[in-house]
Parts: structure tokens; C-alpha cells; sequence
């Protein structure tokens, strides 16, 4: 069983879900622009991290998320109930298609960290199908995202380093355009192994820069700590 994972204020309980509390979702939780978000989807929400991350970080009425496994939905809602944020978030068990064509009012800001891994042939537990592209390619997701976001609204995604060009590509097709980019580094000669991306429907040039998260072995560097020092206890 996987113990609970404590933030300074709220608490993450991960033991029915397939996919538990990581970099990747601390990173986007932290780094998706909330400013003058007033409604807030989080899509995949799993444990439920990102959408509790944005609650934290944002005075943000309305704060949704999605999430299509049993298991994950249940824990997520349980999160989410258990929070200080508790009247602000909601979580819909189902998939991210349906609720594009239910939604009766866009959002301003969508974060997504969607799955890394094409599907492998045999791999069907649920971690394998929260880690692939199994139910959510980028496409669908993205086509789900455009038709779901305000005409102001921001889609913020992390992903591999390796699939940034792809990515691009594909929002292009439904006219949104990168507006930041930020490349994560482990450390300083690693090179890029995640890349965070904040994509709009006006084409302006991209703010690009990077992120290193460590110095040396558990040595954080400040750009980091700055990032995640209101959520990690030992920031």
C-alpha cells in the first residue's frame, strides 16, 4: 500500500491509483498560468494532484477535473474532499470526449499530463494504461482541449523533451500556438528530459526557457525550490 503523500496543505492519498505523485504533475501543477483563470480543467486528474495544486495557487471559483479509471475517479474525489478546497473542485468520472460535447461553459485554463508510452501489446493494468497512449492520443486530447477552451484560454501541457516538435505540430492543426515553453532538465548536463508548453489560439512568438531541477544529488536549485517551495514540506 502507498502511503499518503503530504504537501504543506493538502494531503495526497494514492493507494487505489494506478499512477502516484510525481515530478511531472508537481512541475505542472506549479507552472500552468492561473492568472485571471476563473474555470480551471484538469484533465486525467488521477490522483487528483494538479487540480489540488491550482486550487492552492488560485482564487479560481470553478476547478473541474476528469478521470475515466474507477479506482483513480473515487481517490481523486476522496482528495478532493478532504481538502481546504473542497466547495471548489469536482471531479467527472468519464471521458474527456463526452464532456466536450456536454460542457455548457468553456474554461479558461486546461492542464493535461497525458500519457508518454505508445500502447505495448499485452500491457492492460491500469498503471500501463495511465502511462500510455492507450484511451488519449495527443490528438484526441488536444481536439478535446480546443473545443473545451474560452477564446483567452491557455492549454498546459508537460510531456517528453522528445515529443515538444510533434506536439507543436499538432496544435497547430486546431490553431493553438505555443505561448511559453519551458524545458526541464534533471541536471545541468542531462539535457531535456520533460518539456512544459502553454499553448493559446493567438499565434505570438514563444517565451522559451529552462528549467534545471537539480544541482547535484538532492541539491535543488533555487530555480526549483522557488517553483515548489509552497507545496514540498522540506522546501
Amino acid at each position: 500500500m502507498s502511503a499518503p503523500f503530504r504537501f504543506k496543505e493538502f494531503t495526497v492519498h494514492q493507494d487505489r491509483c494506478a499512477m502516484k505523485v510525481g515530478t511531472d504533475g508537481v512541475l505542472l501543477g506549479a507552472w500552468a498560468p492561473v492568472e485571471n483563470a476563473e474555470r480551471l480543467l484538469d484533465i486525467g486528474a488521477g490522483t487528483g494532484l494538479v487540480a489540488l495544486m491550482l486550487a492552492q495557487r488560485s482564487e479560481a471559483e470553478v476547478i473541474d477535473a476528469i478521470e475515466i479509471e474507477e479506482e483513480a475517479f473515487e481517490q481523486c474525489v476522496e482528495n478532493f474532499e478532504r481538502s481546504p478546497w473542497g466547495d471548489r473542485l469536482f471531479c467527472f468520472h468519464g471521458d474527456i470526449q463526452e464532456l466536450a460535447e456536454e460542457a455548457d461553459a468553456p474554461y479558461d485554463l486546461i492542464t493535461c499530463n497525458p500519457p508518454f508510452f505508445e500502447t505495448v501489446p499485452g500491457e492492460v493494468d491500469a498503471r500501463a494504461r495511465a502511462r500510455q497512449q492507450h484511451s488519449l492520443d495527443y490528438e484526441t486530447l488536444i481536439a478535446c482541449a480546443e473545443a473545451l477552451m474560452s477564446e483567452q484560454g491557455t492549454l498546459a501541457l508537460i510531456a517528453p523533451y522528445a515529443d515538444q516538435e510533434s506536439l507543436i505540430y499538432c496544435a497547430a492543426t486546431f490553431c493553438l500556438f505555443p505561448q511559453r515553453i519551458t524545458e526541464v532538465w534533471g541536471h545541468p548536463k542531462s539535457g531535456p528530459k520533460r518539456v512544459l508548453i502553454a499553448f493559446q489560439r493567438h499565434p505570438l512568438e514563444a517565451q522559451i526557457d529552462r528549467l534545471i531541477i537539480e544541482q547535484d544529488r538532492h541539491q535543488y536549485t533555487e530555480a526549483y525550490q522557488a517553483l515548489t517551495r509552497d507545496f514540498y514540506l522540506k522546501m
